[in-house]
């Protein structure tokens, strides 16, 4: 008893040591994860903790609304998190800050060939990985099997000539008002049509747009001939009530959306018209192979300021597991990023599924630098201009060559200086 103050001075003055710590020497990791993914990812914790019995996992549950601001205000008040959930477009600018901690190369938990290659890219900047893929996600057609079937398609067709006849075959048929709804208020179907002609989007190393070349017209013009040939309506998406209504109803029979609408397509279409639709790859100018689409899904990144980078990465590994990738699945219905993990009967027997499984082994990722969004801003706005007729196809891709070059001015200033590092910006 009278040694007991001792022991307690010399665990003070030895704190860390083995045996003097007791519970006090854990390891606390800070993870923020947002939405829906923050909410349920505390259920995979405890068993990594009880594999880890060093290690403890503060979860924080972000809003995606707030998530990208919180980061960056973090950033700059020298808090970030140890770990967090990044969406992969945002790789490339926490890079940008000089925010990210390099991926571990020595590790088999993050080999590039157990991922999807395009998702894995997403996460490489100038050769290294600044992050890992979490979950995954692409975009597809969602279609009504059995109107196609009413046009006298059997099944969807694999190159971009079918596909318009398809569309056409539709329309005539009467079994829709439309036969595809291209929302106006969104991106991403010119830019995916520009990238399976071909086109880098960005050119000169990033640093200038590349839309009024050869390659993005060719996609361009094939966009705004479903516009005037009647198969889309002029529309936004906030012009459409209830999506799932419409495409109930016939008002439309295709649409290009990703993952997280199966969920939705399953409760909200009426009883009668759950085997009437179906998913599929999209098509491309050549062919199945050609028809690539985009990247999308969220990475888990390690912030450089964190003193636990080990530990971080270590759960990040637990985190890729092909077991706890399909755990993951059955409480998000996010689509896991390994590969392995696919093998699961849950989502191997899926009929909807597979299209996806498919279409991402054929992603891309869109130019891996900060200002990307508001590029992909000017895309829709220019698109939308060209659609409605208030400029040419001409006069609308020139204009948003002018407005990327503007975006990209100190962009050039910095690679002029040898500021960006080389290959940052440069699609794969």
């Amino acid at each position: 008893m009278r040694r007991r103050p001792q022991l307690a001075l010399l665990c003070l003055l030895a704190a860390g040591l083995p045996g003097c710590g007791g519970e006090g020497d854990a390891v606390v990791l800070d993870f923020w994860a947002m939405g829906r993914e923050g909410e349920v990812v505390s259920e995979l914790v405890p068993a990594f903790e009880r594999e880890h019995p060093g290690i403890t996992v503060r979860v924080q549950q972000i809003p995606w609304s707030a998530a990208h601001e919180k980061l960056l205000t973090a950033h700059v008040g020298r808090a970030t998190p140890d770990l967090a959930q990044l969406g992969n477009t945002w790789i490339a600018e926490f890079h940008a800050l000089d925010a990210l901690a390099p991926v571990p190369e020595d590790s088999a938990a993050f080999s590039p060939g157990a991922h999807f290659p395009g998702i894995w890219s997403t996460n490489v900047i100038a050769g290294r990985a600044f992050g890992v893929p979490w979950y995954v996600d692409t975009r597809l057609l969602f279609y009504r099997r059995d109107l196609l079937a009413r046009a006298g398609y059997a099944e969807m067709p694999g190159d971009w000539r079918g596909w318009r006849e398809a569309l056409a075959a539709i329309t005539a048929s009467g079994g829709a008002r439309h036969a595809i709804l291209l929302p106006l208020n969104e991106w991403v179907v010119p830019v995916v049509l520009g990238l399976q002609a071909g086109s880098p989007l960005l050119g000169e190393r990033g640093t200038r747009g590349a839309f009024a070349d050869a390659p993005f017209r060719r996609g361009f013009d094939f966009y705004l001939e479903l516009f005037r040939d009647g198969l889309a309506p002029l529309a936004g998406s906030q012009e459409i009530a209830n999506i799932y209504q419409e495409f109930a109803r016939g008002t439309f029979a295709m649409i290009v959306t990703g993952p997280w609408n199966l969920g939705e397509f399953r409760r909200r279409l009426p009883a009668e018209l759950q085997d009437a639709w179906a998913t599929a790859p999209l098509p491309g100018p050549s062919g199945p192979a050609s028809g690539m689409s985009l990247a999308g899904g969220s990475s888990l990144a390690v912030f450089r300021d964190s003193p636990r980078q080990a530990e971080a990465w270590r759960f990040a590994a637990y985190l890729l597991r092909p077991d706890v990738q399909r755990r993951f699945y059955e409480l998000t219905g996010d689509l896991p990023a390994r590969r392995e993990a696919w093998a699961v009967p849950a989502l191997a027997a899926d009929s909807l599924l597979q299209p996806f499984r498919i279409q991402l082994e054929r992603v891309v990722a869109t130019p891996k630098i900060p200002e990307w969004e508001q590029i992909a801003a000017r895309v829709q706005h220019r698109t939308e201009a060209a659609v409605r007729g208030a400029m040419t196809a001409d006069a609308a891709l020139a204009a948003l060559d002018a407005d990327v070059d503007r975006i990209l001015e100190k962009r050039r200033w910095l690679l002029a200086r040898g500021l960006v590092p080389e290959g940052e910006g440069v699609s794969p």
